[in-house]
């Protein structure tokens, strides 16, 4: 079940989404989606995020950073998760510290924030309906914008270095886009850590892989076809890179999720 953000926070916030897991996930693969994720879990039941092998019980509020390694789930039947996804140039709005500390990592909120985030919990799960609970979560997120709003101009640029990686889905020039934007490569670099946790050139490997995922679930084309139409050198190039983020191959990746689904992940909407 989706929700979408207030006008307000429609340019920073993608979607509120309300996950839950009817039977039992053990191990299913979760795939990098080059969004930030804040995890709250309203039902009190067990999850767990197991990133590059390090097993991580999800807490009351955790923030999910940028994923570049192999991620797994394990998810208890009748788990309820509200989910904030927020869009890669923004999450420096909401949170304080640089993204980059929160990459590959499934982060207990408590640890960063214990007052605050332990009080916005208590507020979402003192009011019944999803409505007023997403409600609870918009007015901090609308407080934490105001909060940062010397940020903005930082993230507006980030914005506008990222339109052309949604729009073509090919490799990184960075020369190129320093050039156009006439910043520096190394400020462009260090724009991209700070505020999106991950380097231009992982960032445009992320949006890669999602054009390309959504086409192994998706189509019945060749996976030569599909490394080609997303900008991959071979064939060969687009397997070791789809293993990299998911440690699977995209043939296994379609034919157990396509066989089987996944219902966490299709349910997040993972993906550009």
């Amino acid at each position: 079940m989706q929700f979408l953000p207030s006008a307000g926070l429609a340019p920073y916030i993608k979607n509120y989404t309300v996950v839950t897991v009817h039977k039992h996930l053990d191990n299913e693969v979760f795939y990098p989606s080059g969004y930030v994720d804040l995890v709250i879990n309203i039902s009190g039941g067990m999850a767990a995020t197991i990133i590059n092998g390090k097993r991580k019980d999800t807490p009351a509020i955790e923030l999910l950073g940028h994923l570049t390694l192999p991620t797994r789930l394990t998810v208890a039947q009748g788990t309820s998760v509200l989910i904030a996804r927020i869009y890669p140039h923004a999450s420096t709005l909401f949170f304080a510290d640089p993204l980059s500390e929160f990459t590959n990592y499934a982060t207990d909120m408590y640890d960063v924030t214990l007052h605050e985030s332990r009080e916005l919990y208590d507020r979402i799960m003192q009011v019944e309906g999803l409505a007023q609970k997403i409600g609870v979560l918009e007015t901090y997120f609308l407080q934490q914008l105001k909060k940062n709003e010397t940020r903005l101009k930082k993230v507006s640029m980030v914005q506008t270095l990222s339109q052309q990686l949604f729009v073509e889905h090919q490799s990184l020039d960075l020369p190129a886009l320093a050039r156009h934007s006439g910043l520096s490569g190394r400020y462009i670099q260090k724009l991209y850590l700070a505020n999106i946790g991950i380097s231009p050139a992982a960032f445009t490997a992320v949006v890669r892989f999602n054009r390309s995922l959504d086409q192994v679930l998706h189509t019945s084309a060749s996976l030569t076809a599909i490394a080609y139409d997303c900008g991959y050198y071979d064939q060969a190039h687009f397997i070791k890179e789809f293993r990299k983020f998911t440690g699977i191959t995209p043939s296994a990746a379609r034919q157990s999720l396509i066989k089987n689904g996944a219902d966490f992940q299709q349910a997040v909407n993972i993906g550009f």
